[in-house]
């Protein structure tokens, strides 16, 4: 399992949906707020530091990143291109202009909407706010896509008291369930590495890759 993520290499940026891979890979895309820690999330789980780059300024980026993962192949050296991870533009609306929204809407928007290969997202929130308006417009664009694993991946939840961690991670359960079978919730710090193997595991498990490790529990005892 970590060396199919340890592989993962960046391919490709696209401005626009014409851009977007030719390919058949199946792919993982990671969204969330500006900031809210995708980069930092892709960078944990592949063990490199610079993989992923993030920018300080809400709604600065407007790109899809696309990095491979692969796996060993029967020659010397062979790797065998297995999916995608990619890193969506944060929707951190509130600083950013109108045509930087609208540029936001059509391409992260169509991408998340139409794009086949798409087979998750996980969307970063910050555990001490999560689903803030902004999450909600995002979830608004997924509804059309019921066939979309979701993840609810609560960053920065080192910040969290013990109760705190158990309510919060229960009410994004709650909300999980609420909305079908295909959506999950977990705890995560990309800062103390934490729910790094868990997140490596559900990934896998989107991917149909079978992995010998048991879930261990996120609550407190």
């Amino acid at each position: 399992m970590n060396s199919l993520f340890e592989s993962a290499t960046f391919k490709v940026s696209v401005a626009n949906l014409e851009e977007l891979p030719h390919s058949d890979l199946p792919e993982i895309a990671f969204a969330g707020r500006s900031n809210a820690g995708k980069s930092t999330a892709i960078n944990c789980i592949c063990r490199k530091s610079n993989l992923a780059f993030s920018s300080k300024s809400p709604g600065r980026t407007q790109l899809l990143n696309f990095f491979e993962i692969s796996v060993k192949g029967e020659k010397p050296g062979q790797r065998i291109p297995t999916a995608y991870l990619v890193d969506l533009p944060g929707y951190g609306f509130a600083k950013a202009s109108p045509s930087v929204r609208a540029t936001w809407e059509n391409l992260v928007g169509g991408y998340v909407t139409s794009r086949e290969q798409l087979k998750g997202i996980v969307i970063l929130m910050d555990a001490r706010r999560p689903f803030m308006p902004a999450d909600d417009f995002l979830l608004d664009f997924l509804s059309p896509r019921e066939d979309l694993k979701l993840l609810f991946l609560l960053n920065k939840a080192d910040q969290l008291k013990n109760s705190e961690r158990v309510t919060t991670l229960r009410a994004a359960q709650k909300r999980a369930q609420e909305m079908g079978g295909n959506v999950t919730a977990q705890l995560f710090s990309g800062l103390k590495k934490e729910g790094v193997e868990e997140l490596k595991l559900t990934l896998c498990k989107w991917l149909g890759i079978e992995v010998a490790a048991k879930m261990p529990s996120q609550l407190p005892e």
